[in-house]
């Protein structure tokens, strides 16, 4: 079996934090996100990973090559038209069972029903409230009838969750082929939705599993989220700090400079961080980051940055209200 992993997104939700890094090395949870995900492949033994590449690619290149030593190729998606588009660009180098796994989400699951399963493929799923937001999948008789991208009218609320494992990558690549050849896009974009819904069409049998735990990257507020969830799952962890309180859950790197301050809880602070006499909570404070008296809480500090505030000198009488934010 080989993976083929889509990283080629610009991520502009997340900007300013990926103009200059690709959303897969963005820090959470005391570490890049790619890794969190690759941590959860390695028991699949994967004949080789395929990394969908766009702008920033290099970075990703260099840094799995630099962290994880498994059978790799790398491949640019030049220009951004769709998760179809970019998965047509592993065809040549594949053949037989495929697991895809977008990785801007984290998940928990065991790969038990992919080992066991006699279906044509297995889509990942989660119920939500607001199926809206999601590719949606609806099913009768435990198979898979109709796979639906963003929904405005709910048809369901199983939403996809960016993990399908293929045992015919053949059929697929051929549904993708005719989508693009027939220019069946959604929002200028080819969305393998479309693609996997041909298959159905075709008699392949795509069944799906469930999964308690769906935790996305793609925005601030989401990637805050998904850090206190990966903090909690870690538990307590002992850190270096200098006349400072910690309040668990935190992950701090061991080169990290933390002193005369309070940190916590749900706290990532990366390698080379300095924090000095200030307050953070549920924040993510990237590599080289400095902060410097000042009180932060959900906040994603991008890597060398600096963040400087200063201590108020206040004579305050009475019945006074003094507002310093």
């Amino acid at each position: 079996m080989k993976v083929i992993l889509p990283l080629a997104g610009l991520g502009t939700r997340l900007r300013p934090h990926t103009y200059t890094r690709p959303k897969a090395l963005l820090n959470v949870g005391g570490k890049p996100m790619l890794s969190h995900v690759l941590d959860r492949l390695k028991g699949l033994e994967a004949e080789e990973t395929i990394f969908i590449v766009g702008h920033l690619g290099e970075q990703i290149e260099d840094w799995v090559r630099t962290h994880y030593p498994v059978p790799a190729r790398f491949l640019v998606q030049e220009e951004m038209l769709g998760q179809s588009d970019a998965i047509a660009l592993a065809r040549p180098f594949v053949d037989g069972p495929v697991l895809i796994l977008f990785a801007d989400t984290i998940f928990e699951t065991d790969f038990k029903e992919m080992r066991e399963t006699s279906l044509d493929g297995l889509i990942y799923v989660k119920e939500v409230e607001d199926p809206s937001r999601f590719g949606v999948v609806l099913v009768e008789k435990g198979l898979i009838t109709r796979l639906v991208e963003k929904p405005s009218t709910p048809i369901s609320n199983l939403a996809v969750i960016g993990l399908y494992y293929l045992a015919d990558s053949g059929l697929m690549f051929e549904c993708i082929e005719e989508q693009m050849a027939s220019g069946r896009k959604e929002l200028g974009e080819y969305f393998l939705a479309e693609a996997l819904q041909m298959m159905v069409d075709r008699g392949a049998r795509l069944g799906t599993v469930p999964v308690e735990v769906w935790e996305d990257c793609g925005k601030p507020e989401t990637l805050l989220a998904t850090n206190r969830y990966l903090l909690e799952k870690a538990g307590p962890q002992r850190v270096k700090a200098e006349d400072s309180v910690i309040i668990q859950p935190v992950a701090i790197a061991e080169s990290a400079t933390v002193r005369n301050s309070v940190i916590g809880p749900y706290v990532s602070v990366a390698e080379k961080g300095v924090i000095l006499s200030s307050v953070i909570r549920d924040s993510i404070i990237d590599e080289g980051a400095r902060i410097e008296r000042a009180i932060l809480s959900q906040s994603l500090i991008g890597p060398k940055a600096e963040v400087r505030g200063d201590y108020a000198h206040l004579d305050v009488g009475d019945s006074c209200r003094v507002n310093l934010s």
